[in-house]
């Protein structure tokens, strides 16, 4: 295919050069000549229906029918006829046979957006299209055959909805023969003035608007937004800057008037450590919550084993590794450890009785605790490990970036446990 990713951007009227931004579209344009089902994953607002388009048009159906549904626009009651047709009768209303889009589109390309929209019923019906190209219109018991290819959009974690069943796992794995990603707007901040240039200076050609352009201040404001609503949140916002301000420099501080929730979704755009740095989940919260524990218990352990083997004198106040202000402020908050026959820890406070305990004892107790409060620690921390391990199948870095750490630290907690 003589066709390179920088023609077919500029045919379709896609802006930008992110690197994923190309990739995908080398994807895609790499699949089209085949008959494999594609589904496109990305944030609403993304222009799935782009990629889309670019699979049909560089297909051996580009000169078929091409149509794009909205699943999630569709009522549940009425979407298996408009995608397999009806006969007469079938349903209130039914007052004719109609074909549905199975029927009409034979031999072209139907785009399925929203896909994780369908009622349980439909995909039923979908996965037998995909599986031998059969469907059976409502109401009818004839089989008819049909020859549609099938891209399938959606910017909902399909494997979410498996697990809560609101999904087919068997039809999640026919539409995903080759999953195409298209990143969020966010994560392609060289992009975002260029798109904005592009929104704006349509939007004052076609209505004879004044040409506009933003202030330093601005632009920067405009990288650093989130743009939760991706492409689409961006040309709305272009289109009403293009048709209310008369410009002919628009400042920071009049863009924020287009950007009401700028304080919630003043992120930076893309920061790899940032995104490292924090937490995907409570789960990791507590995982990372635990590993300071066993630490906070072992610097514990080696503290009291200190104590009971200085045979001098300990103040209590080292435990929060600081010095009592007046040494003798608090004279009886004092360790004191004797070197007699039969040693002696005694811990006074000016509250309490002053308990008497054998060094022996101290270290049965308090130490034997300790190890069994790290132990616990331990064995925790392993089974984390472990599950991570196993719901990647083994993938080291998959499994770090589940539990929150870094491979290198994985790593070596593989091998200091010994985890197989």
């Amino acid at each position: 295919m003589d066709k390179t990713v920088q023609s077919v951007k500029q045919n379709l009227g896609i802006i930008g050069n992110s690197p994923r931004l190309d990739n995908a579209v080398e994807i895609a344009l790499q699949i089209a000549p085949t008959n494999l089902s594609v589904l496109i994953m990305g944030e609403s607002g993304v222009g799935k229906e782009a990629f889309s388009q670019i699979i049909h048009k560089n297909s051996l159906r580009k000169d078929k029918k091409y149509i794009a549904i909205n699943c999630g626009a569709i009522p549940e009651g009425t979407i298996d006829s408009e995608l397999f047709g009806h006969v007469k009768g079938s349903f209130t209303g039914a007052v004719g046979d109609r074909k549905g889009y199975f029927e009409t589109v034979n031999g072209g390309t139907i785009f399925l957006d929203e896909v994780g929209e369908l009622p349980k019923s439909t995909q039923s019906r979908l996965l037998r299209v995909l599986e031998s190209g059969e469907f059976i219109p409502v109401g009818a018991s004839n089989v008819q055959k049909t020859d549609v290819r099938i891209v399938a959009a959606t910017n909902v974690d399909l494997q979410k909805a498996i697990e809560a069943g609101k999904f087919r796992e068997d039809l999640y794995y026919r539409l995903n023969t080759v999953p195409i990603r298209i990143p969020p707007l966010r994560e392609r901040q060289d992009d975002i003035y260029a798109l904005f240039r592009k929104f704006v200076n349509e939007t004052a050609a076609q209505y004879r608007r004044p040409r506009i352009d933003l202030s330093e201040a601005a632009k920067r404001m405009l990288l650093s937004y989130r743009w939760p609503g991706n492409i689409r949140q961006l040309k709305n916002i272009s289109e009403q800057i293009a048709m209310l301000e008369d410009g002919p420099i628009v400042s920071d501080e009049e863009l924020k008037k287009y950007l009401p929730d700028y304080g919630l979704s003043h992120l930076p755009a893309v920061n790899p450590a940032a995104a490292d740095a924090s937490y995907a989940s409570e789960r990791e919260i507590i995982f990372k919550l635990m590993l300071d524990m066993k630490k906070d218990m072992d610097d514990l352990k080696k503290l009291v084993n200190n104590i009971i083997q200085s045979g001098g004198q300990y103040h209590a106040s080292s435990l929060l590794n600081e010095q009592p202000k007046d040494k003798d402020f608090y004279p009886e908050d004092v360790v004191d450890v004797r070197q007699e026959e039969n040693p002696q820890i005694n811990i006074v406070s000016p509250h309490s009785a002053r308990p008497s305990i054998t060094r022996d004892e101290t270290h049965i107790i308090d130490t034997q605790e300790i190890k069994e409060e790290s132990l616990s620690l331990a064995n925790n921390e392993v089974a984390f490990i472990k599950k991570a391990l196993q719901k990647f199948n083994g993938k080291r870095k998959l499994a770090a970036e589940e539990l929150g750490i870094s491979e290198r630290t994985l790593y070596r907690k593989i091998k200091e446990y010994d985890i197989q």
